[in-house]
């Protein structure tokens, strides 16, 4: 049986001292998507390199985004016998080792062996955030702390796919190995500072479950609308090339990727200003989800520049809508549960987010269409409607710790 967390203590830190822990929480959250998305920018150097093909080279991204599902559950136990904040930490080396090994792998075999490992790191550091946050800020900042950490993770996405390229890549002799190590490294000093705020509001706990609870229906229902925001993100934006290129507008391209990634940079700085007002709360879910289909719709029935607005909006639109359900376990359950409400809101929204759009791209192969491709998560989006409408956001009883065998 692991011992209490003796650094817990009532006495609660004057509010100044949140801004060291938001600094950590937005670096945290930035390496959740820099390790994954500086891979597509690097991938034709890489390939070229180690003779990839195109299915390994996009496994390149795909590969960690599978990860991401499959690897919550070791993040839920990690989180259930070391603490949240030992777990994010752990999680964020073996993401490095990983990240870094890229770098340094000399053939194919262990370029895919730590990018799964990579992806296994930022697997197990998406449930320990949310179960961190009841352990260092007060409820009322909850909301708050949510939107800083990923407000992080979707800068990271802009950051790694914006600037490797035109900004890293040169200062390091256009060395794709260089580069990722560059990125990778420093994110050991961010696992470092953890551990000097000495802030930890939740009472200590002993051992407790870190399995899913199938039987709470948010476990269901929170990864079922997460996976709606992620393969409508995820999905258009694998498929936007081979739209833009059936319809002949192949040429615009780079500017609509472009506004289509920086649309959810706007929605997490949005959500920094309205996460308290928003979150935990059904109607704004609602709209965003509805909103977000719409503007998938709309990239499929327009052409031409409209056709890339009505994306962009609806990437905008699924960031704030993913923001508000990831922010959602530390405000529905205790603390203790938070862990595990995450991971199994991880782990079915993710395998969602890697299954709906490779059937998309199944049935696009099937008709020659790919717009298709896109139908199906819209089709999927429209199906998770009703449970969102249904959605119960009252927070739930506290349930005494239960011990682990």
């Amino acid at each position: 049986m692991s011992r209490p967390d003796q650094s817990a203590t009532p006495t609660l830190p004057p509010t100044a001292s949140l801004l060291p822990v938001a600094v950590l929480l937005w670096l945290a959250g930035v390496y959740l998507r820099i390790p994954i998305l500086v891979a597509p920018p690097l991938a034709p150097f890489i390939g070229d390199e180690l003779a990839l093909s195109q299915t390994l080279t996009g496994a390149l991204t795909t590969l960690p985004i599978l990860m991401l599902a499959i690897g919550a559950m070791p993040g839920s136990l990690s989180i259930s016998r070391i603490g949240p904040r030992n777990t994010l930490a752990l999680a964020i080396a073996i993401m490095v080792s990983g990240s870094a090994g890229r770098g340094l792998a000399p053939d194919t075999v262990t370029l895919m062996l730590t990018s799964a490992t990579m992806g296994l790191g930022i697997a197990m550091m998406q449930p320990a955030l949310p179960a961190l946050l009841p352990r260092w800020l007060e409820p009322k900042h909850l909301a708050f702390g949510s939107a800083i950490y990923m407000n992080g993770m979707l800068m990271g996405e802009f950051i790694g796919a914006g600037i490797t390229l035109p900004v890293l890549m040169p200062m390091l002799e256009n060395s794709w190995r260089a580069t990722m190590l560059a990125w990778s490294l420093p994110a050991l000093l961010i696992a470092a500072a953890l551990f000097l705020p000495k802030r930890d509001l939740a009472r200590p706990v002993h051992k407790v479950a870190w399995l899913p609870d199938w039987k709470n229906p948010l476990t269901l229902r929170l990864g079922l609308l997460l996976g709606a925001s992620a393969s409508l993100f995820f999905g258009v934006n694998a498929y936007m090339g081979a739209l833009l290129e059936q319809r002949g507008e192949f040429e615009n391209l780079s500017e609509a990727l472009f506004s289509f990634n920086f649309a959810q940079v706007i929605a997490s700085l949005l959500m920094l200003k309205m996460a308290r007002h928003w979150v935990g709360r059904k109607t704004p879910l609602v709209i965003m989800l509805v909103c977000g289909l719409l503007g998938a719709s709309g990239a499929l029935l327009f052409t031409g520049w409209w056709a890339i607005a009505s994306a962009t909006f609806m990437s905008f639109t699924v960031g704030v809508l993913l923001i508000m359900t990831v922010a959602l376990p530390p405000l529905l359950v205790p603390a203790s549960e938070t862990g595990r409400l995450s991971a199994g809101n991880f782990l079915v929204g993710y395998t969602i987010a890697f299954v709906i759009p490779m059937l998309g791209g199944l049935l696009s192969d099937w008709t020659g269409d790919v717009r298709h491709a896109i139908a199906v998560m819209i089709a999927y989006g429209i199906l998770v409607l009703p449970l969102a409408i249904k959605l119960n956001l009252q927070r739930q009883q506290t349930k005494p710790a239960m011990a682990v065998n």
